[in-house]
């Protein structure tokens, strides 16, 4: 092979590897804008989660309260 034949076959190629290195850096940005996307998802359950956490352990504290009204007043008789 002659350096002309090397150097078209270089320069035929050239077009589809700049293609597929495009598509493989606008598949990577768009991979991480989902993860993006789906890590606020996820701290988002987090938060409600731990506001229910805390709401539960306010309702469990009051209702502990009570049971704790309510055997006082049972011990008092």
């Amino acid at each position: 092979m002659t350096d002309t034949q090397i150097l078209t076959i270089a320069l035929a190629s050239l077009p589809t590897m700049l293609a597929v290195l495009v598509g493989i850096l606008v598949n990577n940005s768009r991979l991480t804008d989902l993860r993006a996307s789906i890590d606020a998802r996820f701290n988002a359950v987090d938060r409600r989660f731990d506001e229910m956490k805390d709401i539960w352990r306010s309702e469990l504290h009051r209702v502990e309260e009570v049971l704790d009204s309510r055997l006082k007043q049972l011990e008092e008789r």
